[in-house]
């Protein structure tokens, strides 16, 4: 079923993939804080929501789900395998994956469950967002780029998405928040 949020994202991809260029520093320290505590990908690595592949390139993700088509389009530009789909519905074999990566994506799924059906025994997520009333929040939603992105979203605090994860049979390994940017490493267990 498509969402709004699905059109918003075929409508503005291209502004959505500029975001990355013009706000660079940002971006940057982002994908730094992922880096350290996301698990070495392998072949069996996905990340979903994987958008216009600005993260799973340079981490070394392959592979990559997306709803947008436009998107989609991007990914693959940047060398990502994109497979279409949605998350709560995700076309992936159970456990078949030995790590997902999960970037702002969070604040628009309706039940992210089908992540632990994917991820093999062991397994890890992380997951990157933009905390509730954090620092990122307020200002994303002012800003009339991104804001028209975020404006759909469902923000979560650090705290939600730990129990979240807890109660669908992960255990967090480690995390970090600074300035309303939080990411989370959990194994299913």
């Amino acid at each position: 079923m498509k969402t709004v949020s699905d059109d918003v994202f075929e409508r503005y991809a291209d502004d959505y993939d500029r975001w990355f260029d013009e706000h660079q520093e940002e971006y940057l320290a982002e994908l730094s804080r992922i880096r350290q505590i996301f698990p070495p990908p392998d072949s069996r690595t996905v990340e979903i929501g994987v958008g216009s592949g600005r993260f799973a390139a340079p981490l070394g993700v392959r592979i990559g789900v997306e709803p947008s088509r436009a998107l989609c389009r991007m990914a693959h530009q940047r060398g990502i395998g994109v497979i279409r789909g949605r998350v709560e519905d995700l076309p992936i074999r159970t456990e078949s994956c030995s790590s997902v990566l999960f970037v702002t994506v969070i604040c628009f799924l309706d039940d992210p469950r089908e992540i632990h059906r994917i991820l093999s025994q062991e397994g890890f997520l992380v997951t990157a967002f933009i905390e509730r009333e954090g620092k990122i929040h307020r200002k994303y939603l002012l800003d009339g780029k991104k804001g028209r992105f975020l404006s759909r979203a469902r923000f979560h605090s650090q705290e939600e998405v730990c129990a979240f994860l807890s109660d669908t049979g992960f255990i967090v390994k480690k995390g970090d928040a600074r300035a309303g940017f939080c990411v989370i490493a959990a194994q299913k267990i």
